[in-house]
């Protein structure tokens, strides 16, 4: 049987010791773009946990943010689906099974545009949240075309304000609260400046850009939880132990932080830290983020694509290989803690936990799936600690401009293999621009030449990195090494 509200309701339904969320009709309170594992393992848990205690009373509508998602599937089953949270705590073991009941429905806005805007239409909406990626939150100048979703994440925010604010004729409490997830630093506050920006190309007229200054909340938050996803190596098993099929379970470590940067009158309307949630709010989040980012994230943007082009398939095979897990070490306690500016103690503490949390048992995050928009990644979770310690100490951390260096080959060698490295089958998942880039160099033999023009991408870095003193000789060097000896062996030969 597949999970469907149907079939709990049913006499069939034997999970009798799997907690299952309420199941009674609420308002449709959020607006959530992005259908993926992260969002419904971290936000929709978190309201589930809200509605189970009856402190919010709501439901979540969710928006597919790419042309192709997971909405028909999610939809079959009514939205509900199971949550595995399996994780260490305090040194043992721990494993716990949910059923997640706070999302009402999907839609898909490229299928149905109409649908997605009569949902600004209701009264009860009171919360956008998004996770997009770090390349979702971008800005893209587009036409304005009343009857057609627009394709950047930004432009279908702004389409959606517009059309509440036409609405309910611009009052002052139709506004939103925007809560944008993704790994950008003051993610709510960009979201925000691109949204006046299209309001501003569309000439929407001065009185919906007040709207948005007076009646809507874009905060700025940090999330933190590792999610790896569906279980699929699994699933077999799990499917036989719940009784039920489950087409998006999704399973995720058990520690999670939410950080919320929002005045008091929001942090009322939203009672996580009443239901006992671990959820922080702030006048100030960048020291949240910046530990978060520069380990934990950092780290993992450092060694997922040199690991897996090692032979590893997981975060946890990486640590357990002597050669990745020295070189992950390495990176995190000789490099980024370095150079941030925080008590030894707590940076440590901070890096010694996530340690722990990379070595989860339970947990099968994928490299692969890690890898999605690195380039992206790299910019914002590795390049700023690369810069710093250049900046410090006068020369380059060899880890981090290594992993520079398998970046590249990562994406280049996908589309050719003139280097003669053997590589590993995989997919490229990224912004098009970005794999169009790589295509164009795929016939490219010379290093120098495709470490330069990658380095002079101002799109990716947001600046010409051949200008940093010898960051373009050093990368040259790497991926050089890369292409003769090969993954294992050039990293060995760092250590």
């Amino acid at each position: 049987m597949q999970l469907n509200k149907k079939y709990i309701l049913s006499k069939d339904f034997t999970a009798k010791d799997i907690p299952v969320g309420s199941l009674e009709n609420m308002p449709e309170k959020v607006i959530q773009f992005g259908e993926g594992n992260f969002l419904r393992a971290f936000v929709d848990w978190q309201f589930n946990e809200l509605n189970k205690k009856g402190l919010f009373n709501g439901k979540i509508v969710i928006v597919q943010p790419l042309a192709n998602g997971m909405i028909d599937t999610i939809n079959q089953q009514d939205g509900l689906y199971t949550l595995l949270l399996r994780g260490l705590k305090n040194g043992k073991p721990i494993e716990t099974t949910g059923i997640i009941t706070s999302i009402s429905r999907g839609l898909n806005p490229y299928k149905d545009w109409k649908g997605f805007l009569e949902c600004a239409a209701n009264p009860d909406l009171r919360y956008i949240v998004s996770n997009t990626t770090e390349a979702g939150i971008a800005y893209n100048k587009l036409l304005f075309l009343k009857d057609e979703c627009p394709l950047s994440f930004p432009a279908k925010v702004t389409a959606f304000l517009f059309e509440r604010f036409q609405r309910f004729n611009g009052d002052i409490t139709k506004g939103m609260i925007i809560l944008a997830c993704e790994l950008i630093e003051n993610n709510g506050s960009t979201l925000k400046k691109y949204v006046l920006q299209h309001a501003e190309d569309w000439d929407l007229g001065a009185d919906f850009t007040n709207w948005i200054e007076r009646g809507n909340y874009f905060c700025n938050t940090l999330v933190d939880r590792i999610v790896p996803g569906f279980p699929k190596d699994e699933i077999e098993e799990i499917t036989l132990k719940l009784g039920y099929e489950d087409k998006v379970i999704v399973a995720a470590e058990i520690f999670y932080l939410w950080v919320i940067q929002g005045d008091e009158k929001i942090k009322d309307e939203l009672p996580f830290a009443k239901a006992g949630l671990n959820v922080v709010w702030t006048n100030d989040i960048q020291q949240y983020r910046t530990l978060k980012v520069r380990i934990l994230n950092g780290a993992h943007t450092t060694f997922t694509i040199p690991s897996f082009l090692a032979g590893n398939n997981t975060v946890k095979e990486s640590f357990d290989d002597s050669t990745t897990g020295q070189f992950i070490n390495e990176g995190i306690f000789n490099e980024i803690l370095p150079v941030l500016n925080f008590p030894d103690e707590m940076k440590v503490e901070f890096a010694k936990n996530t340690i722990e949390r990379f070595q989860n048992p339970f947990t099968k995050h994928y490299l692969l799936s890690i890898s999605l928009n690195s380039v992206s990644k790299y910019k914002v979770r590795v390049l700023p600690t690369l810069l710093e310690y250049h900046k410090i100490y006068n020369r380059l951390p060899k880890i981090l401009t290594f992993s520079l260096a398998a970046l590249i080959i990562f994406y280049k060698n996908k589309y050719s293999n003139l280097d003669k490295l053997e590589l590993r089958e995989y997919q490229v998942n990224d912004d098009p621009d970005v794999i169009n880039f790589f295509k164009d160099l795929s016939n490219e033999t010379d290093y120098r030449a495709v470490i330069k023009k990658t380095l002079s991408n101002v799109s990716f870095w947001d600046s010409d990195l051949n200008q940093i003193k010898g960051l373009t000789e050093k990368v040259v060097e790497f991926y050089k090494s890369i292409s003769i000896a090969g993954m294992r062996n050039a990293i060995m030969e760092i250590l």
